[in-house]
């Protein structure tokens, strides 16, 4: 995938109205922290005040007063907590549409399903941290000097001993993160092979289980299973140790503010009420650096995927407002693309050329892994070129709004995949504003509109996850009335007629008639001979070149031509060799 070289506009707006409230929050923060002070000037004001004077008014008004800038206190407390939640909402609902979109066009760049789906997530990673407690120990962390420098006017000795527990306990979170990070790295990057494994496992079940190797997929699962565990036991040991000397750590500085100031006490140094003061107030002051700590893998988690996010949003770079072109009506141009396998970097296709114009109809033939499905997932963008273009009109294909440009082109892809909906829903591609008379159309065109009818319910029908309630005929030909939805421009049909029975393959056959009379451009991906009726032009693709173009009986013939001089060269050289051998065995 590119790398951008600018953050996303999506992500740059989420990012400074963050900004924006958190400044707000860190006001709002330090009024709390101001607030919190109540409780070591109440126990401060109860043990040297209201004691020694014996007086119950005091004691009372004292008492009244903390409990209102407690409840004070209290709402300012709830209100951060509430928009903090809202704001992980609407951070949520800003990037998870951006973020879903990145993640299914990953595999065009070579990234697995599981790295995709794992993208998609980091949405809900950073929503659940911002609506945690790890914003707010940040938010309340800054504060912290206030409490050392109302422990300092106690006695300064006391603030020093806070002041050394808190950097120790910083310290010791560093520590945390540095030893912990090349195992936390690892750690999720054997969870994604594990979940790749077992998404694998799930989709080819059939085969697994009646080909015997059942038992050895499962294994291959258990075997990255326990490498996962082992990283993930470590990890948290490593945590867990840290957290563990933290916690006993912070208990020692609590005794020790208290036996310290009573130290002082004796000494006549400190009021009574001051220890008790000084006590709460470290606590207070330790706080939020024990919750920095408690929240510190969150934290890691939330920045390791912002930082995704901000690198693989660079996609939408490409899909900012665009100049909306005319629909494409006349000409398809393909101009000396080269392609590159995503993922595997081999070039498939090299320097392919052709153009067809308005009602023709091109079938693709060739040897397998000669290229020609690569130049179906070329012209229709599913690949990315390393070189050239794809023009429809004169204009590259990327300069169309990808939402645009999809109303006008149909593909029907080699591996027929139909989504989880209703036969009518797949057909009109999910279209909100459905065009029952469309579907129809494009129903009748596929040849399907009868058989849609005798489904129990019709073009209603749910067709389950994949279609999996369907026969592999009828998938590829509702997917081939879903290509013909709304009479696109540009018709790519890869192995259109490979679960198709004779009915089928006629209705093919019609259908591209159809499309070609409605001023359609057809691309034909064929292996049957059958399918080739139909159509007006035929390329020949060899070794990810095309090595013929033109109209379909000039093609054919000189294929044949030359495939018959082969088998005459290659018999007169059979019967060369068979001779020399003779010799030389009589010899």
């Amino acid at each position: 995938m590119r790398k951008a070289k600018t953050i996303s506009p999506v992500l740059r707006d989420v990012i400074m109205w963050l900004r924006e409230t958190l400044i707000a929050l860190f006001v709002v923060s330090g009024v709390i922290n101001i607030l919190a002070l109540t409780g070591s000037f109440y126990m401060l004001q109860i043990y040297d005040r209201a004691l020694t004077s014996r007086s119950i008014e005091t004691l009372i008004a004292i008492s009244a007063l903390a409990i209102g800038l407690y409840l004070f206190q209290g709402i300012l407390d709830i209100t951060r907590s509430q928009v903090l939640v809202r704001m992980a909402a609407r951070v949520d609902d800003r990037l998870a549409p951006a973020a879903h979109r990145v993640a299914m066009d990953m595999p065009r760049y070579g990234y697995s399903a599981t790295e995709a789906i794992e993208r998609a997530r980091d949405v809900d990673t950073i929503r659940h941290f911002i609506a945690g407690q790890g914003p707010i120990a940040l938010l309340d962390l800054p504060w912290m000097p206030l409490y050392l420098i109302f422990i300092y006017m106690l006695h300064p000795m006391l603030a020093f001993i806070v002041l050394g527990g808190g950097v120790i306990l910083a310290l010791l979170t560093l520590l945390t993160e540095i030893s912990t990070r090349q195992h936390s790295s690892a750690m999720h990057k054997a969870a994604a092979e594990r979940a790749s494994i077992l998404d694998a496992n799930v989709r080819n079940v059939e085969v697994i289980r009646t080909m015997g190797f059942l038992g050895r997929s499962v294994q291959r699962f258990d075997d990255i299973n326990r490498k996962h565990l082992a990283l993930q036991l470590r990890t948290s040991d490593i945590g867990g140790t840290y957290s563990g000397i933290a916690k006993v750590l912070r208990m020692i500085l609590q005794s020790a503010i208290l036996g310290l100031g009573a130290y002082y006490t004796i000494k006549g140094e400190l009021s009574a009420g001051s220890i008790i003061a000084a006590s709460v107030a470290s606590a207070r002051a330790l706080a939020p650096v024990d919750m920095v700590i408690g929240q510190w893998k969150g934290f890691v988690a939330a920045r390791r995927s912002l930082k995704r996010l901000k690198d693989l949003m660079a996609v939408l770079e490409g899909d900012a407002a665009r100049v909306s072109l005319p629909k494409p009506r006349n000409t398809l141009k393909v101009d000396k693309i080269t392609v590159a396998a995503p993922g595997a970097g081999v070039v498939v296709l090299s320097d392919v050329s052709f153009e067809l114009t308005s009602g023709q109809a091109l079938g693709l033939i060739g040897p397998s892994a000669s290229g020609k499905s690569s130049v179906a997932r070329a012209i229709m963008g599913a690949w990315p070129l390393a070189r050239g273009a794809v023009r429809l009109d004169g204009a590259d294909i990327s300069q169309w709004d990808a939402d645009q440009l999809g109303g006008e082109l149909g593909y029907l892809p080699q591996e027929v995949s139909l989504m989880d909906g209703t036969i009518a829903q797949n057909i009109c591609r999910f279209d909100p504003n459905v065009d029952s008379e469309a579907i129809i159309a494009a129903a009748t065109t596929a040849g399907v509109h009868e058989m849609i009818l005798r489904l129990p319910d019709g073009y209603e029908t749910a067709i389950g996850a994949n279609g999996a309630s369907l026969s592999a005929g009828q998938r590829q030909r509702l997917a081939l009335a879903r290509a013909l939805y709304g009479n696109p421009f540009l018709v790519v049909l890869d192995e259109p007629n490979s679960n198709l029975d004779a009915e089928g393959e006629a209705a093919l056959a019609e259908a591209i008639q159809v499309m070609r009379m409605l001023g359609s451009i057809v691309v034909v991906i064929a292996h049957r001979p059958s399918v080739l009726a139909a159509v007006d032009m035929v390329g020949i693709m060899q070794g990810g070149r095309l090595t013929a173009f033109g109209p379909k009986d000039e093609v054919l013939g000189q294929h044949v031509k030359t495939s018959r001089h082969g088998v005459m060269q290659g018999e007169k050289g059979t019967s060369n060799q068979g001779e020399q051998r003779w010799a030389n065995r009589r010899s």
